[in-house]
């Protein structure tokens, strides 16, 4: 999860960064003061290079395709006003982009059939939505945490928590397999 990580190092930056100063102030750090007061989804859009930049491995496909699908979350979250962000929206927008670079590493490894899941489709609709919840749920427990006990929250003490995640809900995924496959 190299590039997840990089990736999410570079937007919690850029969010800290906004929170802080403003989002012209850090749009216009990175060379993208064309996109201050454009649309949220606009904004992440163009950030995207600066984020997750193109590259052929799996790896950065996977951090890049989490970005995108954040993207698409954000409405969903209610978070819609980069100049407006605030301390917890940032938290919720790093919470998404980790559960969904987790949630495609997973994917990633069932394709690879390092992972298989259950032949009936609405078992594996069930199992996905499961792992996506207690993915989240270890994001934002992590996250809280971290906070809670005063950390700084920067990136690489934030991101130290996704490997971890990642293992656990492997873990998990494989146990719901073997059970499938015992019950078949």
């Amino acid at each position: 999860m190299g590039s997840a990580r990089g990736a999410g190092s570079r937007l919690l930056g850029f969010l800290s960064d906004a929170v802080a100063r403003g989002a012209t102030e850090a749009l216009r750090a990175l060379n993208l003061g064309a996109l201050a007061g454009r649309p949220i989804e606009e904004i992440f859009l163009g950030l995207a290079d600066y984020v997750c930049p193109d590259g052929g491995s799996i790896d950065e496909g996977i951090a890049r395709e989490a970005f995108i699908e954040t993207i698409t979350d954000l409405a969903g979250a209610g978070i819609t006003d980069l100049d407006g962000l605030t301390a917890d929206q940032m938290q919720t927008v790093f919470e998404l982009y980790a559960t969904n670079a987790i949630e495609a590493r997973l994917c990633n490894d069932i394709g690879a059939k390092t992972i298989t899941l259950p032949s009936d489709s609405r078992e594996a609709a069930r199992v996905q939505a499961q792992l996506n919840d207690f993915i989240r749920r270890g994001v934002a427990d992590a996250l809280t945490t971290a906070r809670a006990a005063a950390a700084a929250l920067t990136p690489d003490r934030v991101l130290q928590f996704v490997g971890r995640i990642y293992e656990q809900a492997f873990g998990i995924l494989q146990i719901m397999g073997d059970a499938e496959a015992e019950g078949a």
